[in-house]
């Protein structure tokens, strides 16, 4: 176990979970050590430790320019050659509760009848069909989409992707009042467990046994990136640029706008790159933090790494459990600039409405900007608790409006969308209460305010 130092009060309650986490008998000894570990830590606090005077902001050696990176291999055989050293891993725990579904997130329907995995596998697949490559795919499961996910997966029995899947690890929770894992107190259903951050994806890669496979067919690098970042592509330049320089771990971040502020960033910090995540900022120093002026990138969680160090480092035990793998352990590792078109998460409807929107075409199963946009920048779409849910969202429009030259739309309230609607500059829909606000099959909205039908 990590050595870590603790008052008299905290190695008491550590010892009594210690005792009560190792009588349970639904989980692995693997994921008993890795859970008394991150309490440890928790209790000693040595996770939040930064000095603020210590930190520096990178250069362009270790945050490289994506317009820096070499251009990808023209010859296709040298394209096969690098994607065959390629595995993409998506991140698979998350359910779609958020935004009203049931089931794994990944197959909420995001436009054309496609869910984000058929978007993820239709990618891969034209990759292999292209290049004659072999880039298989993996998904983390949880507990909660595991077997869900199992199911699903069978409708690509045909496909030319080789499809794995593994779980994540499944701590207990916590009672704060004593200190003892929930499930140990007769809480046996999914309430009383939770699966642990990002940091846990390798060492269950290599607990699964799916990291001696990969490693055993000859792959080199993984691809990590979350199910529903729509812009979490495969970039041969990026790829290119790791094998080529040897980088261990890469860590794409991109310039951060107002919506960003809570994201971690990289920095320099004791001569090496790291990453600064909100919890471990001193609270005199949470604004500087948010602030766009002095961290002016942010964390996208698309990552690259190295499989032979990943083993090393687990093996070694060196990873701890980051909630993000931290990139301090790996050799030559790089956080690379890269487009904000590489982060396209969908988080909740109003993520959903940008991209079914015509704001953005679909491609060989990637989602492409309309080029009629001149912002650089989408638009800021607020909509009301009425459009929170899946299903509540799609009832209430007609057709998804023609949002081009949006700048911002808020919406609350009884509304609802008729067909071929156009939303232009600021739009504002805000309805009184008790009334049910109709806006018309075919209505320009300009740089409007409306309350009521008298608006309109």
């Amino acid at each position: 176990m990590a050595t870590v130092t603790l008052s008299s009060a905290d190695a008491d309650k550590l010892s009594n979970l210690q005792s009560a986490t190792v009588a349970l008998s639904q989980i692995s000894e693997n994921e008993k050590t890795g859970f008394i570990n991150l309490v440890a830590r928790y209790l000693s606090g040595e996770a939040q430790h930064v000095e603020w005077s210590k930190i520096q902001t990178p250069t362009d050696e270790v945050v490289v320019p994506y317009d820096s990176l070499a251009p990808t291999p023209e010859d296709s055989s040298e394209v096969k050659n690098l994607l065959d050293k390629l595995v993409v891993l998506k991140l698979n725990g998350g359910l779609g509760t958020t935004m009203g579904c049931t089931g794994p997130k990944s197959v909420i329907e995001v436009r054309d009848g496609l869910t984000f995995l058929d978007l993820i596998v239709i990618q891969i697949e034209n990759l292999n069909s292209k290049f004659g490559s072999n880039v298989p795919l993996l998904l983390m499961n949880s507990f909660n989409t595991h077997d869900d996910t199992q199911k699903i997966v069978e409708k690509y029995t045909n496909s030319n992707v080789e499809i794995h899947t593994f779980n994540q690890s499944q701590y207990p929770r916590l009672v704060v009042d004593d200190f003892l894992p929930l499930p140990s107190k007769g809480q046996t259903g999914k309430d009383g467990w939770y699966p642990p951050g990002h940091g846990d994806v390798f060492p269950s890669l290599m607990n699964s046994g799916k990291l001696d496979t990969l490693l055993s067919q000859g792959k080199e690098y993984v691809f990590v990136a979350n199910s529903d970042n729509l812009g979490a592509l495969v970039d041969l330049k990026i790829l290119n640029h790791l094998i080529q320089n040897k980088n261990e771990y890469c860590m794409e971040v991109t310039p951060k706008t107002l919506a960003d502020v809570k994201g971690g960033t990289l920095i320099s910090y004791e001569g090496r790159v790291q990453l600064l995540e909100i919890a471990q900022v001193p609270d005199e120093h949470v604004s500087e933090f948010k602030s766009i002026e002095k961290f002016k990138i942010f964390n996208t969680n698309n990552l690259w790494v190295n499989l032979k160090a990943i083993k090393r480092l687990v093996e070694a035990d060196a990873l701890k459990m980051e909630i993000i793998p931290n990139p301090k352990f790996f050799d030559k590792a790089i956080g690379i600039n890269v487009p904000r078109s590489r982060f396209l998460p969908v988080k909740a409807t109003s993520d959903l409405l940008l991209v079914q929107s015509d704001l953005y075409t679909l491609q060989d199963g990637f989602v492409v900007r309309n080029q009629a946009r001149e912002n650089p920048e989408n638009p800021s779409i607020e909509l009301g608790p009425e459009y929170k849910k899946v299903s509540s969202f799609l009832g209430r429009f007609k057709s998804i409006p023609s949002i081009v030259e949006l700048d911002s739309l808020k919406v609350a309230g009884d509304v609802w969308f008729g067909a071929g609607v156009t939303l232009k500059g600021k739009v504002s829909i805000i309805a009184k209460s008790g009334i049910k606000l109709e806006i018309p099959d075919g209505s320009v909205l300009a740089n409007k305010e409306i309350n009521g039908p008298e608006d309109l």
